[in-house]
């Protein structure tokens, strides 16, 4: 099979969809690999070492015409849709619920796609979990930095110091993007309560944290009594 794997166009989407590693076991399984030029360079990863690993580096064009399959991490955007061509197989992350145009252009051209964020396993969404990690920890480092007076925040430090208070961080939902969240603000040194309507779930987080979280079943009452004195 021909493989190719495109530069991101999206707006602030410095991500590739094979690292040179993934390449080389594409390769040794006997694939052809085509990358377009600059693909990974954003993020470290140079031609150069798509070359060695095996990768032949094109032009977006070309990679386009001649892959069976594309491999790539956002949805296509309007500029993109004319480099498809019917029958290929696309691998990405699509949201095609908030996407009419792109869901008709990938059914118009019998495009064979496949949503990251659709592949489920036993254990839950294996593609979506990373993002959601992800999600979670820069939520809490965002936080911390929009709280302070310098951004237009309260002025108060996640962590509190020695004599003064701690600040309260309420999260809605133990998910993966909660646990994570709560993760940090629990490194940080935060007062932090998490709610969830799952029970089993607070008390898997009761046990790996230790009891150093609070949990509290989600409801409007609960919820309204933690809000008025919560800093994030």
């Amino acid at each position: 099979m021909i493989i190719g794997c495109p530069k991101e166009v999206k707006v602030q989407e410095y991500r590739v969809g094979l690292t040179p590693a993934n390449v080389q076991s594409y390769v040794e399984a006997g694939h052809t690999v085509y990358i377009e030029q600059g693909a990974g360079a954003e993020i470290g990863f140079a031609d150069d070492a798509y070359q060695a690993a095996g990768a032949i580096i094109t032009d977006k064009t070309t990679l386009f015409d001649k892959s069976d399959m594309i491999i790539k991490v956002k949805e296509p955007i309007e500029c993109e849709y004319s480099y498809f061509r019917e029958n290929q197989i696309l691998y990405t992350y699509l949201h095609l619920a908030a996407d009419k145009p792109l869901t008709d252009m990938l059914l118009e051209r019998k495009i064979q796609s496949v949503a990251y964020e659709t592949i489920k396993t036993p254990t839950g969404l294996p593609c979506l979990a990373p993002m959601s990690s992800i999600a979670g920890r820069l939520a809490t480092l965002e936080a911390a930095k929009y709280i302070q007076k310098t951004f237009g925040g309260a002025g108060v430090l996640l962590s509190g110091t020695a004599g003064t208070p701690k600040a309260k961080v309420v999260i809605l939902g133990a998910g993966v993007v909660g646990l994570n969240a709560a993760q940090v603000a629990m490194g940080i040194g935060a007062d932090v309560t998490i709610l969830d309507i799952n029970a089993a779930r607070l008390a898997y987080i009761d046990q790996i944290f230790g009891m150093r979280i609070k949990t509290l079943t989600s409801s409007r009452g609960n919820i309204l009594s933690l809000l008025p004195e919560a800093d994030v």
